[in-house]
């Protein structure tokens, strides 16, 4: 397997891990909230009940964002080698490897450091479009690209 696959593989392994996290969390408000409204104790009642649904509210939105980054990853090209950097580039630069995805950061995979960004992040932005051998520069770092995968 090539190391593009092995970074995508354990992008969507940490996104997974992530959403599985966020369901068992969301289960759990969801069972406070059905405990919740057998209780009689008046305002205190009603604001509990609330901050319960603040909370599901807020954690749906965070499983929303990672199920799109989920789907998003899921539909990249692997395969798909090219001579400038675009989304599902994997990057070889003097400062490391860089894989345009989605913005998750960075990952640890067989004893290297991968940079997880999207295409619209400062740095992704920049490098969209370029070739091996230029270099851009981006919060007082020169990146030269070396390779695209």
């Amino acid at each position: 397997m090539s190391l593009k696959k092995d970074v995508c593989n354990s992008c969507l392994k940490m996104l997974s891990d992530k959403i599985a996290s966020l369901q068992k969390i969301l289960l759990d408000l969801q069972l406070s909230a059905a405990n919740e409204t057998k209780s009689t104790a008046g305002d205190k009642h009603e604001t509990a009940l609330a901050m319960l649904q603040i909370e599901q509210e807020n954690t749906s939105r965070q499983l929303n964002v990672l199920l799109g980054q989920r789907l998003e990853l899921s539909q990249i090209n692997l395969s798909k080698k090219g001579t400038l950097v675009s989304k599902g580039s994997l990057i070889y630069t003097n400062r490391g490897l860089v894989f345009i995805s989605v913005g998750l950061g960075k990952i640890f995979l067989e004893n290297r450091i991968c940079l997880v960004i999207s295409n619209t992040s400062p740095l992704g932005n920049l490098l969209t479009g370029k070739q091996v051998n230029e270099t851009i520069h981006c919060n007082g770092i020169d990146y030269r690209i070396e390779q695209i995968e």
